[in-house]
């Protein structure tokens, strides 16, 4: 318990404003966008494709036999249907990972929060639900700065696990 004559230090963290200039959320959202460049590049290729054969269609459909016709029109709602599912698959899928990066993202921020405020030794840290706070008490910036400090030097080479052992036959 504190003494009613202590002052606290408390602080106030804009958690929304920390993750999207965090230089970690920067680095997941490029990692996320690399991931599905290749998927983005097949989508779009396939839409492109079924475009051109609307279009092959529409030109021509005029001169084509009935079952020539009935065969292109198939082929492009078959083509659509596919490209459909493609592109709900893909976004359930990059959400999904998206979620779990943004999740993974958060835990690291609070700890980081948490830190900095044992070593600047604050009482008291609010993010969400404040309703006013004076400007004084924001230290957003700070803890941006030790996460950008911290981004900037090199990360420890991931432990790897060492391979079972092999007994000959």
């Amino acid at each position: 318990m504190v003494p009613a004559h202590a002052e606290l230090h408390i602080g106030v963290v804009n958690y929304s404003r920390l993750m999207q200039e965090s230089p970690q959320y920067k680095a997941v959202q490029e990692s996320l966008r690399g991931e599905f460049a290749g998927k983005q590049r097949d989508l779009t290729a396939q839409q492109t494709a079924l475009k051109a054969k609307q279009e092959r269609l529409e030109k021509d459909g005029a001169t084509m036999t009935a079952d020539q016709r009935s065969k292109a029109e198939k082929e492009l709602r078959d083509g659509n249907r596919d490209y459909s599912q493609k592109v709900a698959d893909f976004q359930e899928e990059a959400t999904a990972r998206q979620n779990e990066e943004l999740s993974r993202l958060e835990s690291s921020l609070v700890a980081e929060v948490q830190s900095f405020a044992l070593s600047q030794k604050f009482d008291l840290v609010l993010a969400q639900g404040v309703i006013y706070n004076a400007s004084s008490l924001d230290i957003t910036a700070s803890v941006l700065a030790s996460l950008q400090a911290r981004s900037a030097t090199p990360a420890a080479p991931a432990a790897t696990t060492p391979k079972p052992a092999t007994t000959p036959k």
